[in-house]
């Protein structure tokens, strides 16, 4: 993972990912985890996503991990949170009731800092990782999270007319990295209004992944 290249891009506030609401995907389809009430949940490269602002609200709690320091300190600028702040490792821990986001590389997290999670909601890590570390990535949050369901969120276009990130996820992968660990169900697959950055044709899918019986 290039962590100057995200560094680069929250310093720029070159941040086209964020959005200004919570995903649609994410209100829609979240109750298709199999999840309790106040349940743990784990958003992998958050940033400063109002998803986070969304679960909080539902009750739930939420755990994150982030490269930036600075795209967590907007997230709780924007939450009025003032977090406490320790050191574990090469892992830096911002906490306050009901939320905890790890700073630092996602692949220096492990599941005795994470702790125990109940599900995984990933709509901006899988896609904005390159190919080459993205079954690597895969597998460690199966490791992290003790198998836990995951509401993933993907695009799908000509990756040819677009450079990533978000890169062009062909459902073969997702099979591919989760299949050994998960039941896999598409919940969704719709047409990118305008197309991806008004660039090119796009499909954004949504994908539901269980721990097999």
């Amino acid at each position: 993972m290039d962590e100057n290249f995200w560094h680069d891009r929250w310093k720029k506030n070159d941040i086209s990912f964020h959005q200004n609401e919570a995903n649609p995907n994410l209100v829609t389809h979240f109750h298709n985890l199999p999840i309790k009430e106040k349940s743990r949940i784990f958003i992998p490269l958050c940033g400063k996503t109002l998803d986070i602002s969304w679960l909080l609200s539902k009750g739930y709690c939420v755990a994150g991990s982030e490269l930036s320091e600075f795209a967590i300190d907007e997230l709780f600028k924007q939450l009025e949170i003032s977090p406490k702040v320790d050191e574990r490792g090469a892992i830096k821990h911002f906490h306050a009731p009901n939320i905890d986001i790890y700073a630092g590389n996602i692949f220096e997290l492990n599941k005795e800092i994470l702790g125990s999670v109940n599900a995984v909601y990933d709509r901006g890590a899988y896609v904005a990782l390159p190919e080459t570390i993205r079954a690597q990535y895969s597998q460690h949050l199966i490791n992290i999270t003790n198998n836990a369901p995951q509401l993933l969120v993907a695009y799908e276009y000509n990756q040819s007319l677009m450079d990533g990130p978000p890169f062009s996820i062909q459902p073969t992968e997702i099979e591919a990295n989760y299949i050994k660990s998960y039941e896999i169900t598409n919940l969704n697959s719709q047409d990118v209004e305008g197309g991806l950055k008004g660039i090119c044709a796009a499909k954004e899918n949504v994908w539901l992944l269980q721990e097999r019986t």
